[in-house]
């Protein structure tokens, strides 16, 4: 009896392996980020654990492929000190309302939010491409809600893109503060700030509190609160 439950042990832990073996990369926590890994948890995971050689290496390639253009930018000091920023000058085919500074993490998850939520969603609820974001900016040397005696905030560090609003191959401009009210965008706005926790550690929007009525905070810092 006892020889037969080793063997059945050793059968389980056989076929464990070959499942192992044979489990695709996005499924693999341990397998190298690829640009092609499609959305979820395990990606999510992945992007919070790159290590700074890796996420240049990913940027790189996300700017040859036209996800994203970027330059670099001169390291900084000072009270918000920047090491190895870039500045965004677009997503591909989606323009922005202005260039903008972004640590690597930031700039690698905004490309794959892009291309792989935001773009589809806005075809999906709105029946347009999707063909430019505004913002409200990135980078900016203060504390959470500007108060004296609060941590850092993400834009302190360039970890985090404020947006304001988005606009349609159609010629429509919808802003987070007045579509989050109205029937027909609501449901594509809500479904976008959802998408953002595969690949931000936050996104706060209207209903987060009245500091965010009027955008998205798609930041790095945590683990997928979305709200």
């Amino acid at each position: 009896m006892k020889g037969k439950s080793l063997i059945v042990v050793a059968v389980l832990l056989g076929a464990g392996v070959m499942a192992y073996r044979h489990l695709p990369s996005w499924y693999n926590p341990f397998t190298p980020l690829r640009l092609s890994d499609p959305p979820g948890v395990i990606t999510q995971f992945k992007l919070r654990r790159l290590p700074p050689e890796q996420c240049a290496a990913l940027l790189a390639e996300a700017n040859q492929q036209g996800l994203i253009t970027t330059r670099s930018v001169a390291n900084t000091t000072g009270s918000c000190p920047l090491t190895n920023a870039v500045r965004v000058r677009d997503f591909g085919p989606v323009k922005l309302s202005s260039s903008f500074l972004a640590s690597c993490p930031l700039a690698l998850s905004s490309a794959l939010f892009v291309d792989q939520q935001a773009r589809p969603l806005t075809q999906q609820f709105m029946g347009s491409p999707l063909v430019r974001i505004d913002h409200f900016g990135s980078y900016a040397c203060r504390n959470i809600y500007h108060r004296e005696n609060a941590r850092l905030s993400e834009h302190a560090t360039a970890d985090a893109l404020d947006i304001s609003g988005f606009r349609l191959a159609s010629g429509q401009q919808v802003s987070v503060l007045r579509g989050w009210k109205v029937d027909k965008t609501q449901p594509w706005l809500q479904a976008m700030l959802s998408a953002s926790c595969d690949y931000y550690g936050n996104g706060l929007g209207p209903e987060y509190n009245a500091a965010h009525a009027n955008h998205f905070h798609l930041g790095m810092r945590g683990y997928g609160l979305c709200r």
